[in-house]
């Protein structure tokens, strides 16, 4: 169930109210964006300046009593769990059409964030979340807060817009926004909104009326629950940039990953294991006839929202291909079908976990 300033919320109609296409916007989700406490929690969030992160900065970025913050970055699609006595800060960005949520338990801080991408995850993917920071106390209070969606068709153009078989177009963003909220509304847990910095309040217009997104980025600092604007670098969105990249494409035709969102931590050990996951030959021939494209053909063809993509998107694109290009079989990535580890060094980075039998070694791992 869903509360806003300590109590539950419920809109005028049914909460899960849409149209007989199933186009609009659900009355839940349109009084939530106009609920005069989330709009002024909103402007307060966009307030506060964005925190650019990078590797040779993150002491000064990201502050903490140690000195030493440890921070888990977090792609699209993907989710993770962290303790707040082990972790100072979790986050994600690069969210466009995508949306990044974060669920705080009050009691214990412990803290999920999802990399939101799809409706079609929403429902399991809440479960996983949830399954850590909840566990078996359904009482807990939880507060909620999103960031990312923007108005990639404006509501107005929506109702104009009719495609061939009689449905509204509606972009990316709004559909998956409804659906977060109308699956929040029919679980049990007591999710507390406290930020919704998506659609309307997180769009902006340039001087062609091109819709962009305010913010596609955020940190959640894990001992106060503090939110946070940020945006991120390369050398910070690690480790295993290329290969946590490339699941996001492949887990569309792994069936082992349908409607999921991708493990990529572990809680109790502070440690990244990217889950295994196949790609297939399709992919690899699909990839081989992209490269031939131009930048601005990329854009077009590999983005959902290609005027708001940030300047390395193209770029990034090219490394993940060239990586499935020299790695077909995915086993090479995976050998032995098992995840890849990945433990922290003493300085802050992340080393490599290898294991042989009944011990273990690990290596340091540098920037792709």
């Amino acid at each position: 169930m869903i509360f806003v300033d300590g109590k539950p919320f419920f809109s005028s109609s049914s909460s899960t109210s849409t149209s007989s296409s199933g186009s609009r916007p659900s009355d839940l989700l349109v009084a939530l964006l106009e609920h005069p406490s989330l709009v002024s929690a909103t402007r307060s969030f966009m307030s506060i300046k964005e925190r650019k992160v990078s590797a040779e900065s993150m002491d000064s970025e990201l502050p903490t009593s140690s000195g030493n913050p440890k921070y888990v970055y977090l792609f699209q699609r993907e989710y993770a769990t962290v303790d707040p006595k082990l972790v100072h800060y979790v986050g994600t960005d690069e969210a466009t059409t995508c949306v990044g949520v974060a669920i705080r338990n009050r009691k214990n801080g412990m803290t999920s964030v999802a990399h939101m991408d799809s409706p079609k995850i929403v429902d399991i993917g809440f479960s996983q979340m949830l399954k850590l920071v909840v566990g078996h106390d359904l009482d807990t209070d939880l507060d909620v807060h999103l960031v990312g969606g923007f108005e990639d068709v404006s509501p107005d153009h929506a109702r104009d817009r009719i495609t061939s078989k009689g449905k509204r177009v509606e972009g990316h963003s709004i559909p998956l926004c409804r659906k977060i909220f109308e699956t929040m509304q029919k679980r049990l847990e007591n999710f507390h909104v406290q930020t919704l910095c998506v659609l309307r309040h997180n769009t902006t217009y340039d001087s062609q009326e091109n819709a962009y997104p305010i913010f596609n980025g955020f940190l959640v600092e894990t001992s106060s629950g503090s939110l946070i604007p940020a945006s991120f670098d390369r050398t910070s969105r690690c480790p295993d940039e290329i290969v946590r990249r490339l699941r996001v494409s492949a887990s569309y035709e792994d069936p082992s990953w349908k409607g999921k969102l991708l493990d990529t931590y572990d809680t109790k050990t502070d440690r990244f294991i990217i889950a295994p996951c196949i790609w297939t030959d399709r992919l690899v021939k699909i990839v081989k006839s992209l490269r031939s494209l131009s930048d601005s053909d990329i854009l077009t063809m590999c983005s959902t929202s290609p005027l708001a993509e940030g300047p390395d998107f193209v770029a990034n694109e090219k490394r993940l291909w060239n990586y499935l290009i020299e790695h077909q079989d995915w086993r090479t990535t995976f050998p032995m079908e098992q995840p890849r580890e990945f433990e922290r060094t003493d300085e802050g980075g992340w080393k490599m976990v290898f294991r042989h039998k009944d011990t273990e070694h690990t290596i340091p791992i540098k920037i792709q």
